[in-house]
């Protein structure tokens, strides 16, 4: 006997493509690799513009505020090379991030197809996810390069995304910790889990709300739950 499986797990367990965030969805957000980030960010802007650190941080908000991330801040007002921002600033130290075995078990197990879906780099979605232990888990990482420097939410990248990979939105469910990036991808059509954590900037507001579709504290346990298309057919029957 399968337990009665309602219409939004179903429609979980039919998923094609499943496209997962990196930073603070496939990693616990306590690892705090962005309390490094940000640190290296502000490192970045004093030496640019040989400022202390609190006119550095005023600048870094006002690029996040004005163009979603820092980078894009600095290239729209300030043409930097992006190469340069991105190596410097993911020159971290990742001992923080655990090997998830359980995690791994529950993305092998998971049917269709896996992207990462990062407004980071693929260098740095690939030091995370060797030591997560899951790199061979995914099919192939849509990074910030990919998405021509232009950063979730912005609807280009997902626009991008879907044709590079040949994903039917329709079939796909996007995973990210930002509540706020879940809503382009609901809008395309595809289901959408928010993964929650502490930080303001992550939460939803209100209007975003009926774009959220599930949300999973625990990503592992999430994932493992997710019936199976056996399961699904044995219903129907």
């Amino acid at each position: 006997m399968f337990a009665p499986i309602d219409a939004k797990a179903a429609r979980l367990a039919a998923t094609e493509t499943w496209l997962f965030d990196l930073d603070n969805t496939l990693y616990p957000a306590d690892c705090d690799l962005f309390a490094q980030i940000d640190r290296k960010m502000g490192e970045f802007i004093c030496n640019l513009f040989d400022v202390d650190p609190v006119e550095a941080k005023r600048r870094q908000k006002g690029f996040f505020q004005s163009h979603g991330t820092t980078l894009r801040g600095l290239m729209v007002e300030h043409a930097i090379n992006p190469t340069d921002f991105l190596n410097y600033v993911h020159d971290i130290d990742l001992s923080p991030v655990p090997a998830m075995p359980s995690l791994r078990r529950a993305l092998e197990a998971l049917p269709g197809r896996k992207l990462i879906f990062t407004n980071g780099t693929v260098a740095h979605a690939e030091r995370v996810m060797g030591r997560l232990g899951i790199a061979d888990c995914f099919e192939a990482i849509f990074d910030i390069i990919a998405s021509d420097y232009i950063p979730k939410p912005q609807p280009q990248p997902y626009a991008k995304l879907l044709a590079t990979h040949g994903v039917d939105p329709a079939r796909a469910t996007m995973v990210e910790d930002m509540a706020r990036n879940l809503a382009p991808a609901a809008r395309l059509g595809m289901a959408t889990v928010w993964v929650p954590t502490r930080s303001d900037w992550a939460q939803p507001d209100p209007e975003e709300v009926p774009h959220i579709h599930h949300i999973a504290p625990d990503l592992t346990a999430f994932l493992a739950a997710i019936p199976t298309r056996k399961a699904i057919l044995a219903q129907k029957g």
